[in-house]
């Protein structure tokens, strides 16, 4: 009975030893670099780290919002002038510089550009706000000096300023000015920009009268 017990107790202990040796082999080989990729794939490939170009690891990436850099206003008159609407092509336009206005008393010198009510209003060129001003006539209205003071660039009928918009504000070519309306003496179901160019002098008032140009002339060929 007593040689039964201590085979059993011998043998209990060279399994136990056995085991121990074989398993930290095991788990050796696990840690070491060459079956990481296979036995531990987190560990083989770490997540980037915040200075990773991420463009370049294959992920995802969209661009910021108001992602466009701060610009200094152009400068310059009636030059490189853009369609002071949204999404009205040159294609759209139609010339009314010189249709009769108040029963033909006088020209239009001005150009209408049909567009929904709402529709963004932007500045055709650079310049700086001169004056905000609500008239019988134009309604909401709005007078833009370029920047070198030669000319004015004038938006009526608006149905209201962009948010934030003030006299002497200085803008660059395309800023949301306001919307397209129908305010003033516009017809209510034909909602439109009235856009006139004004030549003028540097040490005129807004209100002073100008000499006008055709906007169709410089617009049309965008």
């Amino acid at each position: 009975m007593v040689d039964r017990i201590l085979t059993i107790i011998v043998t209990a202990t060279l399994t136990s030893a056995v085991w121990i040796v074989v398993g930290g082999s095991l788990i050796e080989n696990a840690t070491s670099e060459g079956q990481r990729a296979a036995t531990r794939p987190a560990e083989a490939a770490p997540s980037p780290s915040p200075t990773t170009d991420i463009a370049s690891s294959g992920m995802p990436t969209s661009e910021p919002l108001d992602a466009e850099p701060t610009r200094e206003p152009e400068a310059g008159n009636s030059d490189n002038l853009m369609i002071p609407v949204l999404n009205v092509r040159a294609s759209d336009l139609t010339d009314t510089f010189t249709q009769a206005r108040g029963d033909g008393a006088r020209l239009h010198e001005a150009l209408d550009i049909m567009a929904p009510l709402g529709t963004t209003v932007r500045a055709a060129g650079a310049g700086k706000v001169e004056k905000l001003f609500r008239s019988k006539a134009g309604g909401n209205t709005i007078y833009v000096r370029t920047s070198d003071g030669s000319t004015i660039h004038y938006y009526a009928h608006l149905d209201e300023y962009a948010e934030g918009l003030k006299e002497g504000q200085r803008i660059r070519r395309g800023q949301r000015l306001g919307t397209v309306g129908s305010s003033g003496n516009a017809a209510r179901d034909t909602p439109h920009l009235h856009f006139a160019i004004l030549q003028t002098t540097a040490d005129a008032q807004w209100w002073e009268p100008a000499n006008a140009i055709n906007p169709y002339s410089l617009l049309a060929g965008e």
